[in-house]
């Protein structure tokens, strides 16, 4: 077994070689080790794993490189100037970023893990999905409890409940995880359907809204980050599946339990019941700490960027995923929820069948009354992109031949993906009769000019490169004529200078998305459905590009829009986070080195641990305030409805519901 003094001297050697100072570390006996004690295991109690986190000491070469990255990063993000006054109804997402990289370049911490876990959750409540230190090493623990909870209507009254599938959902996790429970005697069975009163001794909606302010994230609107607290049906990759919700499945293991006051079915009174959480790993195979900081916590291949024009960088890359995956726009959240995907328990499942194009991320149905037919987007991030776009081609068509005459669209816990994903559904559903009557059927869209990107795009221009290089060579957009820029094109400069919250914002000039050229199936001249006999439903968790889908169907053609779910008597945002495009560390970092600017004092160095600083590169503005970008563009669904015992788990009884409320 390699002891923690191997581990933490390998380290210092690593740290040495990227210039690092010479690091001193204590010197424990390899049975000290907490990881060897959590090794090999799948669920583990939270103090376990926490132990084994915090098992790594702080240093502060990593604490310069991270944070020398990230400063240099959020360089290139676009929404830095606003968030030091967020416009209501945002307000609550206001924070001076630099005051807070500053706060944490100078707190001390005992361990890598709270360093890491201050700059998680800092960038965590920025509130968007697209901006956020991701640590490899961090996220490989997530808490479940063995009860969540919903919001639910019961009697005309809103209220929290456990969820009442409970005996049928947990079990899914297999018996590794139940086991531990009983070892306990831990009856988590009892609990299905038990009214909440209280959580940790709060209103169980007030403690839905702390959750919110403090641990959600990814939703600028502090109304869907509410609806993310609580368990909800999804798809999770081209399978149903159920979220825990952020109470129940918080990221880190860093509580051990949760005391609830329940009103257990049938029981005459009330009891207040502490309830263990336990850990689930899902990160790489690691047998002792040495193992687990190698397989997860250091840079590897993967981590940091590379230079495009290099054929034997780009064959190495190409041998791992598609090229072409790479270098489409994609808007998207991080919902790390989905590092241990539960499935739907299958009676909850549709029981129509499903119509043709429904073996991805899109499951399309036909409801008993002949006349409705449903598409479930749960993705604009499918594995193949044109395959998406046949299997929506392949769903109207057997629709049409059905005789459906109305459509419901549901966006539930749909993360974005793909940019024109986005766009393509919008022109399949509104048609190309309608989209000729728009200079361009996309958002107006800017990017930040800042020192280094207006080199960026000088040099890729002086190189001769094209959009199989880079996403910021011109080719990759059109101007506001729907004309492709040519390669010669320099958009970034000169640059337009605003002034917001006091501060001088500098962005490109404006231009829109190429995306028509990506289509390949024909958008049909008239659309299969009137305006009125489409709607879109979900729980407002449709972030990037489905957040850009609805609001350009809401924008554009006034579709009508329903929530589910949510705080009672309260109406918020339809759509979570609508960033124009996103960039990992991977992407931008291969900007700057295929641009031959790494060597740049404005460049970011390569990060030394397994870490992805992901920040939203471009804004896409509303067709309503050509000022303001849609995220901070207040538009609120038309229906809010409450969830109930029959719907929140069983999408068709949903879909049915929202039949009968939402088409005369």
């Amino acid at each position: 077994m390699v002891s923690l003094t191997s581990r933490f001297i390998a380290l210092a050697a690593l740290l040495g070689a990227f210039g690092g100072s010479e690091v001193a570390f204590a010197a424990p006996t390899a049975a000290a080790d907490p990881c060897v004690k959590v090794a090999g295991k799948t669920f583990v109690p939270p103090a376990d794993a926490l132990a084994c986190l915090k098992s790594f000491p702080f240093n502060e070469t990593l604490r310069q490189n991270v944070l020398t990255v990230v400063d240099r990063v959020f360089n290139f993000y676009t929404f830095e100037d606003y968030y030091l006054n967020s416009p209501p109804p945002f307000q609550d997402s206001t924070v001076n970023i630099r005051a807070q990289l500053k706060r944490i370049n100078t707190t001390k911490y005992a361990t890598d893990y709270d360093f890491n876990h201050d700059l998680f959750v800092f960038t965590s409540q920025l509130n968007d999905g697209h901006t956020r230190w991701l640590p490899s090493c961090y996220e490989t623990y997530q808490n479940l409890l063995p009860a969540p909870v919903v919001t639910l209507e019961e009697n005309g009254v809103e209220g929290v409940f456990v969820v009442p599938d409970l005996t049928d959902f947990i079990p899914l996790l297999g018996s590794n995880f139940t086991d531990f429970f009983k070892a306990q005697n831990f009856d988590w069975e009892r609990l299905a359907g038990a009214r909440v009163l209280k959580i940790q001794g709060q209103d169980p909606y007030a403690y839905a809204e702390t959750i919110a302010h403090t641990q959600s994230g990814n939703y600028l609107d502090h109304g869907v980050r509410v609806n993310s607290v609580f368990s909800s049906y999804r798809i999770s990759g081209t399978d149903f599946s159920q979220r825990f919700g952020d109470i129940a499945g918080p990221v880190f293991p860093d509580l051990e339990s949760l005391t609830m006051t329940v009103q257990v079915v049938n029981a005459s009174r009330p009891e207040t019941v502490k309830i263990p959480f336990l850990a689930s790993y899902a990160g790489a195979d690691f047998t002792n700490g040495a193992d687990f900081w190698a397989n997860n916590c250091a840079a590897n291949s993967d981590t940091n960027g590379i230079d495009f024009k290099n054929a034997a960088q780009v064959a190495k890359l190409t041998s791992d995923a598609p090229l072409r995956a790479r270098k489409l726009a994609k808007a998207s959240i991080v919902d790390l929820s989905q590092k241990v995907s539960i499935g739907l328990p299958s009676q909850f499942e549709p029981t129509v069948p499903t119509v043709n194009g429904s073996e991805g991320v899109i499951k399309s149905y036909v409801l008993p009354d002949g006349k409705t037919g449903v598409m479930f987007v749960g993705s604009f991030e499918p594995d193949d992109f044109f395959g998406f776009q046949t299997d929506v081609q392949s769903s109207f068509a057997d629709f049409q031949s059905k005789g459906v005459s109305q459509l419901i669209v549901d966006l539930t816990n749909n993360g974005g993906g793909f940019v024109c994903l986005g766009q393509f559904l919008h022109a399949f559903l509104v048609g190309t009769k309608s989209l000729g009557t728009f200079q361009n059927p996309g958002f107006q869209s800017t990017m930040r000019a800042n020192p280094l990107a207006q080199k960026i795009v000088a040099s890729d221009i002086a190189l001769g490169l094209d959009d199989n290089f880079s996403f910021y060579t011109p080719d990759n957009w059109a101007f506001l004529n729907d004309t492709e820029m040519p390669l010669t094109h320099n958009y970034i400069t000169p640059a337009s200078t605003r002034t917001i919250n006091g501060q001088q914002f500098v962005e490109s000039q404006r231009f829109a998305d190429v995306c028509e050229t990506g289509f390949v199936v024909d958008i049909p001249e008239e659309p299969f459905f009137a305006p009125d006999k489409i709607a879109i439903v979900g729980n407002a968790n449709c972030a990037s590009t489905c957040a850009m889908f609805s609001t350009l169907m809401n924008e554009r053609h006034n579709t009508t829009i329903a929530n589910f779910g949510g705080m009672p008597g309260t109406q918020f945002e339809f759509k979570g986070m609508a960033g124009n495009q996103v960039l990992e560390w991977f992407d931008i970092d291969s900007e700057i080195k295929t641009a031959n600017l790494k060597d740049d004092p404005l460049a970011p160095p390569d990060l030394l641990v397994n870490a992805d600083f992901r920040h939203n590169w471009r804004i896409a503005y509303s067709f309503l305030d050509e000022t303001t970008p849609i995220e901070y563009h207040s538009e609120r669904s038309r229906f809010r409805f409450a969830y109930t015992a029959e719907t929140y788990n069983n999408p068709q009884n949903l879909w049915t519901f929202a039949t009968s409320k939402l088409f005369s």
